[in-house]
């Protein structure tokens, strides 16, 4: 079976549809219709089909050289734009990756690694996350959370994977970031001793 297939009959369309269709076996075995009831029951998937919105593609495309704090903002409305379509520990996982980028942020000059270290920290924040998610919810809900599609696993699964792999990287980073903070902190300390030592000294 095709993917386009797969996509139209776990598609939002078809199930109305299928549900009208339903409906008009069940009147027919209800008795309250007989005649044309064939064409009654496949005129109301059709209407179900036709007439149900098509699902507008999602595009959460982000500019690639924003700034710390836009960054925060443009993540902030991604997470605004996702949190009721997407299942509870999705959205988990999404919060987890964007408070460790928030915390990042007013550190990447200094990360371990450098400009590597704070690419992919930005690239996370603008491209990773959001083409995961775009990826995602441009699916039939039902295909995204049922249809296996790689080793038995779903679009949610794989989603959820993918999410904890960005999720690790950036608690690794913020690891990064706090150690760099606490030698900067043990250096100042053994500067501020040793110059009080010469203080000492020179005072005794």
């Amino acid at each position: 079976m095709s993917r386009k297939l797969l996509l139209f009959l776990y598609g939002t369309p078809n199930l109305v549809g299928s549900l009208l269709g339903l409906a008009g076996l069940g009147l027919y075995f209800g008795g309250v219709i007989n005649r044309y009831w064939l064409f009654i029951v496949v005129g109301l998937y059709a209407a179900g089909v036709l007439l149900t919105p098509k699902r507008q593609a999602a595009d959460f495309t982000l500019q690639r050289d924003l700034a710390a704090d836009d960054i925060r903002e443009a993540l902030e409305n991604l997470i605004g734009r996702v949190q009721r379509k997407v299942p509870k520990e999705v959205l988990t996982k999404i919060e987890s990756i964007k408070e460790s980028i928030f915390t990042i942020l007013p550190k990447l000059d200094a990360l371990t690694g450098g400009a590597q270290s704070a690419y992919i920290v930005r690239q996370t924040a603008l491209e990773f996350l959001p083409e995961a998610l775009q990826n995602y919810l441009n699916l039939p809900p039902a295909f995204a959370n049922v249809h296996p599609l790689k080793d038995g696993k779903t679009a949610k699964t794989l989603l959820l994977e993918q999410l904890g792999l960005l999720a690790k990287t950036m608690e690794q980073m913020v690891e990064d970031a706090h150690r760099n903070d606490a030698e900067k902190l043990l250096v100042h300390g053994r500067f501020l001793e040793e110059r009080f030592r010469k203080v000492d000294l020179l005072s005794s």
